[in-house]
C-alpha cells in the first residue's frame, strides 16, 4: 500500500476536491433540470385541466377583488354587465406570427358596481403610426362573456405610459388609472360574448398552448454522468501515474509483458491479414 502514497499528496487531494466541487455543481444543476421539467409538466396538466372545463360564475371563481390562486390559471369563467368603452386601454408590443400588435383590454362593469378587465383580442399596428389603424368596437348594452382567467402581469421597469397604451396588464396600475372597485387579482382572455361585437377582435388565444417540455429529463441524468466522469477522469489519473511511478519494477513488468502477451494473442496473424486484404481486392 505504501506505493500509493502519492495519491494522498496536496496535488492529489486538490483534484479530489476540484472534483467534488465539480460533483455538487452537477448535482445542482441536474435538480435545478429536474425543477425545469417539473415545472413544464405541471404547467401542461394545468391548461389540459382548466382550458375546456365548464365555465362558472366569476363570483364563484373569484371571491374577491384580489383573489386569484395560480391554479385557477386558463379556467374558464362568465360575467355579465357593461363595457366601459371610454376606459379602454392598448397593451404595447404583443407580437404574433402576424407581427406587432397591441391586445385590447376593455374593463366590463359588472352589477355590484365594480370593474373586470376583459382581454378583448389583438390587433395589428398601423402602417402609419405606433398605434392600430382602427380597433373594432366593444358591444353596446348588457353583455355575457365567458373568458379565461389569467394572472396580473409584473411591471415592466423603464416602461411609461402613453396616453391610453400600456406597457403590460400589470393590474394594480391599470385600477389606478380606472379607479374605484377594480378586479386586481385576474383579468380575462375573451373566449365569446353575447351580443357578439360587430367587429371582433383577433383572439389572443384560440386553441390550448402546449408548453414543451423540451430534454429537462436528458440534461438532468447528463449531469449525474458528467459528475461519475469526473471521479472516474480522477481514478484513471491516479492509475496512470502509479503504472508511470513503478513500471520498473519487477512485478509491474510481468504485468506489462502480460498485458501484451494477451494483445498478441487477440491480434490477427499475418496469414489472416493477407486472407483479408486478398478477400477485399477480389470485390
Amino acid at each position: 500500500m505504501h506505493r500509493w502514497r502519492f495519491a494522498f499528496s496536496r496535488r492529489w487531494l486538490g483534484y479530489l476536491a476540484f472534483a467534488i466541487v465539480f460533483a455538487i455543481a452537477c448535482a445542482f444543476l441536474s435538480a435545478w433540470q429536474h425543477a425545469r421539467g417539473d415545472e413544464a409538466a405541471a404547467a401542461n396538466a394545468l391548461v389540459a385541466r382548466n382550458f375546456n372545463a365548464p365555465a362558472v360564475p366569476l363570483g364563484d371563481a373569484l371571491a374577491d377583488l384580489d383573489a386569484f390562486s395560480p391554479s385557477q390559471e386558463w379556467k374558464r369563467v362568465t360575467a355579465r354587465g357593461v363595457y366601459e368603452r371610454d376606459k379602454q386601454l392598448l397593451v404595447r408590443n404583443r407580437p404574433t406570427d402576424s407581427g406587432p400588435g397591441f391586445e385590447v383590454l376593455t374593463p366590463l362593469r359588472l352589477a355590484d358596481g365594480s370593474l373586470f378587465v376583459v382581454d378583448r383580442g389583438w390587433v395589428p399596428t398601423g402602417s402609419h403610426s405606433d398605434a392600430p389603424d382602427s380597433v373594432g368596437a366593444a358591444p353596446t348594452g348588457t353583455v355575457t362573456v365567458t373568458v379565461r382567467l389569467k394572472p396580473s402581469e409584473p411591471a415592466l421597469d423603464g416602461r411609461t405610459t402613453v396616453g391610453n397604451q400600456i406597457p403590460s396588464i400589470q393590474l394594480s396600475a391599470v385600477a389606478a388609472r380606472y379607479g374605484g372597485a377594480v378586479y386586481t387579482g385576474a383579468y380575462g382572455l375573451l373566449q365569446s360574448q353575447t351580443p357578439a361585437a360587430a367587429h371582433p377582435l383577433t383572439p389572443v388565444v384560440s386553441t390550448p398552448p402546449n408548453r414543451d417540455e423540451g430534454l429537462h429529463w436528458s440534461y438532468m441524468i447528463q449531469w449525474v454522468i458528467f459528475a461519475l466522469i469526473g471521479f472516474f477522469g480522477l481514478g484513471y489519473a491516479i492509475r496512470t501515474e502509479y503504472r508511470k511511478r513503478y513500471e520498473d519494477e519487477p512485478d509491474m513488468r510481468a504485468k506489462a509483458e502480460a498485458r501484451a502477451r494477451r494483445a498478441a494473442r487477440r491480434a490477427p496473424s499475418d496469414a489472416e491479414v493477407e486472407d483479408e486484404l486478398l478477400d477485399t481486392n477480389a470485390r
